[in-house]
């Protein structure tokens, strides 16, 4: 899968391409880049990419012609179907389906806004989506397009060391993670729950399962149908019943 990035720091964004698992992803072949700078499809001596806005007001605005130059470039190399994703605080917010989908999708392009953000013109008639991280600003696209080819790239078959941790990532199932232990198995006083080192496998499923539910109870309620919202309520009594039977016990 090829990521086109349309950015004012094409070198910021190209790092992202050299670690981890993106970067064994490039050299296995699986995942390839074009990241262009926006300066070079300008047309004044200065190289500008934005100006101030119609109306008044503080901050800049991207230039509109730069951005279709240089979308309408790409497209006539590689087919008028590339879509063009803006990361925007005003786009819908970014998901594990949604970088699933994408995975599943093909080639885009992700175009990086800066200052106030871009002329409309350009999400008017160019811009197929947009996608947020989330309610809050960043001083420019470059990290959240980053974070779009990271969470995308690991969807793509072989690029993950190990495919078969995918499913059991948080999301993936609709819930967080469970917590994870490793050795030793005491650490200052706290020990790893007995159940992991048990070798029974159904118990370490179903220990796991509870965790994760729980887990997204306390942290994002909102996340779980009524079903598991009524599960969860269940497992906390349950364990606190379990609780006092065992300090009845050590009386």
């Amino acid at each position: 899968m090829k990521f086109h990035v349309l950015t004012v720091f094409p070198e910021f964004v190209r790092t992202v391409f050299d670690y981890g698992v993106l970067r064994r992803g490039v050299e296995a072949g699986l995942v390839e880049h074009d990241v262009r700078d926006l300066r070079d499809y300008t047309t004044d001596r200065h190289r500008s990419t934005d100006d101030a806005p119609f109306g008044g007001g503080p901050g800049m605005v991207m230039l509109a012609e730069p951005i279709f130059t240089a979308v309408e470039a790409l497209r006539a190399g590689h087919g008028a179907g590339l879509p063009l994703i803006l990361t925007s605080p005003a786009g819908e917010p970014f998901s594990h389906e949604i970088a699933t989908e994408l995975a599943a999708g093909g080639d885009f392009i992700l175009l990086c806004g800066r200052y106030e953000g871009v002329d409309q013109r350009v999400i008017d008639q160019l811009v197929d989506r947009q996608l947020s991280l989330g309610d809050y600003v960043l001083s420019g696209g470059e990290l959240a397009a980053m974070c779009v080819i990271d969470a995308v790239a690991r969807q793509l078959p072989g690029v993950v060391g190990n495919q078969q941790s995918l499913p059991e990532e948080s999301f993936a199932a609709g819930l967080l993670d469970w917590p994870h232990y490793t050795r030793p198995e005491e650490f200052r006083g706290m020990r790893v729950p007995e159940v992991l080192l048990s070798g029974n496998h159904a118990r370490i499923i179903g220990f796991r399962q509870e965790e994760a539910l729980l887990l997204t109870y306390r942290r994002r309620p909102g996340l779980l149908d009524a079903d598991q919202l009524k599960l969860a309520k269940q497992l906390i009594e349950k364990r606190r019943q379990e609780e006092r039977s065992d300090a009845d016990a050590d009386q």
